[in-house]
Order: C-alpha cells, then sequence, then structure tokens
C-alpha cells in the first residue's frame, strides 16, 4: 500500500496530497475513502493493532505474570518505533470517542491494564499505578523514543521504566543494553 510506503519515509504527519499523488489518484478520491487522517491511520494501524491486543492475550496466560508486562512493554515499543508519531497520535485518539483510532487505542489499553493486573495480583508490579498509569508511561516512553536523540536508547530506557513497575522482579534482562557506569556521561 502507497500510504504505507509514504508514512513509513515521512511518519504521520505525511501529506494526504503526497499521498494521492504517489498512489496516482486525486486527492478527493482518496478523502472519499479516507475522510481524516486518522480513518487513513485507523486502516493501516489496525493489523498492527489487533495483532498487538491478541500477542496480549497470549501472554495473559503466561505463568509469569512479571515477564509478560516487560514482553507486552517490549512489543509496545517495537510498535511505536514503526511509524514516527503514531503514539501521539494515539495517546490523543485514547481521550476522543469520536476519533477514528478510539476502538484499537481502547483495546490496546485494556490490554496493557489487564496483563498490569495480572503482575500486580502476582506481587510483581507495583499496585500505585493503574491502567491508565501503564497506558501514560507506555505513551511518553513511545514518544521519547521517537526523537531521534533518544532512538538508539529504546531498550535501556524501557529497561529503567519497566524497573520502576516491576521492582520485585528478579534479575529482570536487560536485552543487550549496556551496563552503564555510576559516572555521569559528558
Amino acid at each position: 500500500m502507497v500510504a504505507r510506503e509514504v508514512v513509513a519515509e515521512q511518519g504521520v504527519n505525511a501529506s494526504m496530497r503526497d499521498i494521492a499523488r504517489r498512489a496516482e489518484v486525486g486527492l478527493a478520491t482518496l478523502l472519499r475513502h479516507f475522510p481524516t487522517r486518522e480513518a487513513l491511520f485507523e486502516a493501516l494501524l489496525c493489523t498492527h493493532l489487533d495483532a498487538l491486543v491478541q500477542t496480549a492475550g497470549g501472554l495473559e496466560k503466561s505463568d509469569a505474570p512479571g515477564e509478560a508486562l516487560v514482553s507486552w512493554f517490549r512489543e509496545w515499543m517495537a510498535f511505536a518505533q514503526s511509524y514516527r508519531g503514531v503514539v501521539a497520535m494515539m495517546a490523543t485518539a485514547h481521550a476522543n470517542p469520536e476519533s477514528a483510532l478510539y476502538a484499537a487505542c481502547a483495546a490496546v489499553h485494556s490490554a496493557s491494564a489487564r496483563l498490569l493486573l495480572r503482575a500486580q495480583a502476582g506481587g510483581q508490579a507495583r499496585t500505585d499505578m493503574n491502567g491508565d498509569d501503564l497506558f501514560g508511561l507506555m505513551s511518553a516512553l513511545g514518544w521519547l523514543v521517537d526523537l531521534p536523540a533518544f532512538a538508539p536508547r529504546a531498550d535501556h530506557l524501557s529497561h529503567i521504566v519497566a524497573s520502576a513497575i516491576l521492582p520485585n522482579l528478579p534479575n529482570l534482562p536487560s536485552h543487550g543494553v549496556a551496563k552503564r557506569s555510576a559516572k555521569p556521561e559528558r
């Protein structure tokens, strides 16, 4: 799909006019099928978001709910890095029931909350947070690693946040993140 290519190159602020031109259709034709940018993104992202929610469903069956939450966090980060700007768009859509992305965002939020509740029930996750807090942290981190200066540190930053959410999970794997020295970077 041409729109997927353009958005992969330019992020969520890709011009609808540019998408139409590269698809060799008129802008009116594109807008007839996708009247808003969010409607276009709902079509582009629905497969990814459905797969993400299905992944959460599988993780909910894990005997290690803390590790399942860490896996979910990593899946989310991989998704968040798939399109520049998608996290900010989803965070906005999450609060707007009129948005074309609202249902998909609600499903991701709900999956996150269920995984958090399982980890809390297992005594592995902080109990002073809820699904809204987790979705907010995931969105904030997704937005942060969308910035070029922080993208190379995505795994490390994910590890730090996951460690804060799951303080009782022993030996939380860093997945290849180099150990940092106690000295501040210059």
